[in-house]
């Protein structure tokens, strides 16, 4: 979603490439540069005025670091202040002394908010949290269907009273039904309108009053912008609502949303929605999207896609392989399925550092090569999937396997010439001497050169800046996502 917008960005980066220290003058052009690039992303104006100012106090203040380049650390400045724009830190749901938490969940139609109300649902679910829906969405046609069916999808019960019954009594004994059954959490999905009118306020606020949920989150939609937080202060102001959930982020929205919200509502965003997959629904985290704006990845929610997916008895037995050179087809084809389970090939790659710049086709292209991939091991024997050299000394086993899946023995002969520099690669990966492990393999298999899937370079200087690269290599090799 901010692909234009870390673009921009990178323009004024460049303004003060050259430069031997950060000056009043010098930092001019990149503010005006970064002022522009938030207005196209349709920030909210004040929101734009109020970041400006902060960056160029800060950045006029700031002592250049020994070693670190004047362009470096504004970027570092840049970050520290977008972290503060979207609210400094993850606020997580509040959680009642004695359950059930009641989760009240509001928004206009077409938001994704009876989604939005599984996907939370699910979340807390991996939570080791039970939870009910209820439906009370009398007024539009099928709205308890679709809640019950993702109900069915999730296996979260689900409590409705058809579409005849009050939506503040169907509420008061949704909760009355959370207690009896002893459910962790309650959720209730209320009915939504095409805009603010006084018949849906009047009703959340009968809704709230019976039940006096502890959260009150409203799911608003991404692609509206800046409005998205004008929306969110309305109801903030006529309801009382604890957060938002920004829903569709993974589309094709300027990004406005994110960074207007919290500084225009005073409400914190609590999730965003980065997919329609019922899984596609992440914790908020300012510093991550931060990240991610400037084009410089999400590794940390990377490896949380990845322990999600990953059995730690299997990670350590596939890092064994990778040490000792014995990963063979079989163990790819497991990544490569780990990888699909994780998301969309899109969202996963513009997670890892320096993919920001992955254009459409580039993905489609290596999504391309992943099902051309998969078909040739498929088509491969189980010896000759164990014993990848066979296919290297025998060029009849590659004619037969390119014959079996479709392709040509040469793309069979590239697939293994890969594949044996991947093993290689994966070695100098585990002692420390590469910095993605196993992921970063991939890159040979798509035709790219180094460590980046597709050949793409990382983002300069940020992590230097940050004095950050060796810990978070560290990190993923404690978390096992090494292992991938």
């Amino acid at each position: 979603m901010f692909d234009a917008l870390s673009e921009s960005l990178e323009s004024a980066w460049k303004k003060l490439r050259g430069q031997d220290k950060i000056t009043s003058s010098n930092i001019k052009p990149a503010l005006q540069e970064i002022r522009r690039s938030l207005l196209s992303a349709d920030v909210n104006l004040q929101v734009v005025k109020t970041f400006i100012a902060d960056v160029e106090k800060a950045a006029q203040g700031a002592d250049v670091i020994s070693g670190v380049r004047p362009d470096q650390q504004f970027i570092k400045i840049v970050n520290d202040e977008l972290v503060k724009v979207m609210g400094e830190s993850n606020v997580p749901l509040a959680q009642a002394e004695t359950p059930p938490t009641i989760i009240l969940m509001a928004g206009l139609q077409g938001t994704g908010k009876t989604t939005a109300t599984a996907k939370l649902a699910l979340h807390l679910r991996k939570q080791n949290r039970s939870a009910l829906m209820v439906g009370t969405d009398v007024y539009r046609p099928a709205a308890i269907d679709q809640l019950k069916t993702l109900g069915e999808q999730i296996d979260v019960p689900v409590f409705e009273m058809g579409t005849e019954a009050n939506p503040v009594e169907v509420a008061k004994q949704g909760v009355e039904k959370a207690k009896t059954d002893g459910i962790d959490t309650v959720i209730i999905d209320t009915a939504g309108r095409l805009q603010i009118d006084q018949n849906m306020m009047g009703e959340l606020i009968a809704v709230k009053k019976a039940i006096s949920p502890h959260e009150v989150l409203l799911v608003v939609d991404a692609m509206t912008g800046q409005e998205a937080a004008s929306l969110t202060d309305t109801f903030h102001q006529q309801v009382g609502v604890t957060g938002a959930i920004l829903t569709k982020l993974d589309g094709d929205t300027r990004g406005g949303a994110a960074l207007s919200v919290r500084q225009v509502s005073g409400q914190p965003i609590k999730f965003i929605g980065v997919g329609e997959k019922v899984e596609a629904l992440q914790p908020f985290y300012p510093e991550r999207m931060a990240s991610r704006i400037l084009g410089m990845g999400d590794v940390v929610s990377l490896v949380e896609k990845a322990q999600e997916e990953i059995d730690m008895a299997d990670a350590e037995a596939m890092q064994a392989k990778m040490l000792e050179a014995r990963f063979d087809f079989n163990d790819f084809l497991k990544q490569m399925r780990l990888l699909k389970n994780m998301g969309s090939f899109g969202s996963i790659m513009k997670m890892i550092p320096g993919m920001n710049k992955l254009s459409g086709s580039d993905i489609e292209k290596g999504e391309t090569q992943l099902k051309r991939t998969e078909a040739m091991i498929n088509s491969m024997t189980k010896q000759e999937r164990e014993e990848p050299e066979l296919l290297a000394k025998s060029p009849g086993r590659r004619r037969r396997v390119g014959k079996g899946s479709g392709h040509q023995e040469k793309d069979v002969s590239k697939l293994v010439e890969d594949f044996r520099k991947m093993r290689s690669m994966m070695q100098q990966m585990g002692q420390g001497e590469m910095g993605m492990p196993g992921m970063g393999g991939l890159g040979g298999m798509f035709g790219g050169g180094g460590g980046n899937p597709m050949g793409g370079q990382p983002q300069p200087g940020f992590r230097q800046a940050a004095g950050s690269g060796k810990k978070k290599k560290k990190k993923k090799k404690k978390k096992g996502f090494g292992d991938l």
